[in-house]
């Protein structure tokens, strides 16, 4: 009984590839200008077709989805590869990789406050080795100075 669709639209097919937990989500991200087509920003009503490319942004990068079926739908996830295709180009995820090593500082989430231990390394590590020295890199040398005398102190 199920006919064969030729276009569906774009928050619909979004919603059931799993892209967004919630249909509302998905036209939310449309009305923002979040989601493009063909460099275009799209309204949640635009249909798309078999073989567009959707491109999702998500900061730090751009997503690009090519549509390989259509489905108004929600699936499981086993089912999504048969739908669509990640055509996202490896530059955009080379800068989602250098994003994961440049937060390197911060704490995964549910480990909880550092021990003590943890937090002396933090600090070795967060603050300059020359500050915690005492003499800030100055060489002073009194010893040679002639023009000091005892009475002069």
């Amino acid at each position: 009984m199920a006919e064969k669709k030729e276009e569906v639209r774009i928050d619909k097919w979004m919603w059931a590839v799993r892209l967004f937990k919630t249909r509302s989500l998905a036209a939310d991200a449309c009305k923002k200008g979040k989601v493009r087509m063909s460099g275009s920003s799209v309204k949640p009503s635009r249909n798309v077709k078999i073989g567009d490319v959707v491109q999702i942004k998500r900061p730090p990068i751009v997503y690009s989805f090519k549509v390989l079926a259509l489905s108004e739908n929600r699936m499981g996830a086993k089912l999504v590869p048969d739908f669509m295709e990640n055509v996202t180009t490896p530059d955009q995820m080379e800068l989602l990789e250098m994003g994961r090593f440049s937060g390197s500082g911060i704490r995964d989430r549910g480990t909880g406050r550092p021990t003590k231990k943890e937090r002396r390394d933090l600090d070795i590590y967060v603050a300059p080795s020359y500050a915690s020295d005492g003499d800030f890199g100055f060489d002073f040398d009194f010893s040679d100075d002639d023009d000091l005398d005892d009475a002069d102190l």
